[in-house]
C-alpha cells in the first residue's frame, strides 16, 4: 500500500528534532518493528518495478550503512538492483521447443561423447545449457559405461601410464635427496643428484655437494651428456620436478644433445614416482643406518648402494603394481 506522503514528511521532520542518541534508538525500534511485520509476511516478497525504484531512491544514499538496516531483501539483492541486474539469480529463461524424450537424451549423450571426447562433467554441463536438467551425474556415467565409453575425458594421445610405457626405454627421471654429514666444520647438509631409467630402474648418482649452485648444475648436465653417450640407447626425455636447483642452463645443456626435460606438476610427487620411490629405498635401506663423517664416507656408502641396487635381482613390472 502506498504510504501517505504528508505523514512521511512529518515523520522525517520529527526525526530531525531527535538527538543522535535518540535517533539511534528510533532506528533500532524501526528495525524491530519492521522485523515483526516481515515475520507476518511470506518468506519471499514480490516487488513491483515501482517499489524497487522507491527503495533504490532512499537506499542508495546510505551506502554501506544500508546493510545494517535493510531487511526486506538481502544487501546482495539490493546491490544487484543498483547495478541494473533485475534478473533473479538461478532463474533460467524458458527454452523454446518441446521437451526431449529419454531416448533423445541418450542419443545426445552418446553423440557428445563420441564426437568431442568430452567426459561426463562436460556432457552434463552441455545438457544443462540445452535446458535438460533432469539428468544427474551418475546417470551420465552409467550410461557411458553401458556403451563401452570411458566416463573420463580424453586427453592427448593416451593416458600417463601409456605414455610412460611407450617411452620407458629412453625415459629417465632425476631428483635430489639430502644427507647431513659430520665434518670438521660441524654438521653439513649434502645434496645428492641422481638419475634413474624408467624401464630398467638403473640408477646413476651424478654428484653431491653442499652448494648445488648454477655452475655446479651446469657441470652435472655436461657430465650426464657424456654418461648417456656410452649407453646403448640414448635418452630422449627426462622427468624432473619444479625444484629451483634445476636451472634453465641445466635444461638447455641436456636439450643441446637431444634430451627434452618434462617438468611434472608442482606438489605432484606421484608423477615422478620412480625417483621418489628410489629415495625412499636408499633412505630406509641404507642412510638411516649410518652416522656419516665426511664427504668421502658418504661417497663410498652411496657408491656401494648404487652398485648393489643396480645388480639386485627383482622384477621391474612387480614394482609398478
Amino acid at each position: 500500500m502506498r504510504p501517505n506522503n504528508k505523514l512521511y514528511v512529518a515523520f522525517l521532520k520529527r526525526l530531525a528534532q531527535f538527538t543522535e542518541c535518540e535517533l539511534a534508538k528510533v532506528v533500532q525500534f524501526q528495525k524491530e518493528e519492521n522485523q515483526v511485520y516481515r515475520e507476518q509476511l511470506p518468506a519471499r516478497l514480490r516487488l513491483t518495478p515501482e517499489q524497487r525504484q522507491r527503495l533504490l531512491k532512499y537506499g542508495k544514499p546510505l551506502g554501506k550503512k544500508l546493510d545494517e538496516v535493510i531487511t526486506i531483501v538481502s544487501p546482495r539483492t539490493f546491490a544487484r538492483w543498483a547495478s541494473g541486474e533485475t534478473k533473479s539469480v538461478g532463474k533460467e529463461e524458458a527454452k523454446p521447443g518441446r521437451k526431449k524424450t529419454v531416448d533423445e537424451i541418450r542419443e545426445l549423450i552418446l553423440k557428445l561423447a563420441r564426437e568431442t571426447g568430452a567426459g561426463y562433467s562436460k556432457i552434463l554441463g552441455e545438457l544443462k545449457k540445452l535446458g535438460i536438467n533432469s539428468v544427474c551425474r551418475s546417470t551420465v556415467v552409467n550410461f557411458l559405461k553401458e556403451h563401452g565409453l570411458d566416463p573420463g575425458p580424453k586427453r592427448g594421445e593416451g593416458t600417463w601410464d601409456e605414455f610412460v610405457k611407450r617411452h620407458a626405454e629412453t625415459l629417465w627421471a632425476t631428483d635430489f635427496f639430502f644427507k647431513k654429514v659430520w665434518t670438521t666444520g660441524g654438521l653439513v647438509e649434502f645434496f645428492v643428484l641422481f638419475f634413474i631409467n624408467i624401464a630398467t630402474r638403473r640408477v646413476h648418482i651424478a654428484g653431491m655437494t653442499p652448494n648445488p649452485n648454477s655452475a655446479w648444475m651446469a657441470q652435472q648436465a655436461r657430465n650426464m651428456n657424456s654418461f648417456f653417450d656410452e649407453l646403448p640407447e640414448r635418452p630422449t626425455l627426462l622427468i624432473r620436478d619444479h625444484d629451483s636447483k634445476f636451472t634453465a642452463e641445466f635444461d638447455a645443456i641436456l636439450k643441446s644433445q637431444g634430451i627434452e626435460t618434462k617438468k611434472v606438476g608442482p606438489r605432484a610427487p606421484n608423477l615422478n614416482a620412480f625417483a621418489e620411490r628410489w629415495v625412499q629405498s636408499i633412505r630406509q635401506e641404507c642412510l638411516e643406518h649410518f652416522n656419516i663423517f665426511g664427504e668421502a664416507q658418504l661417497r663410498r656408502i652411496l657408491g656401494n648402494y648404487e652398485t648393489y641396487y643396480d645388480s639386485a635381482s627383482y622384477d621391474p613390472i612387480s614394482l609398478c603394481a
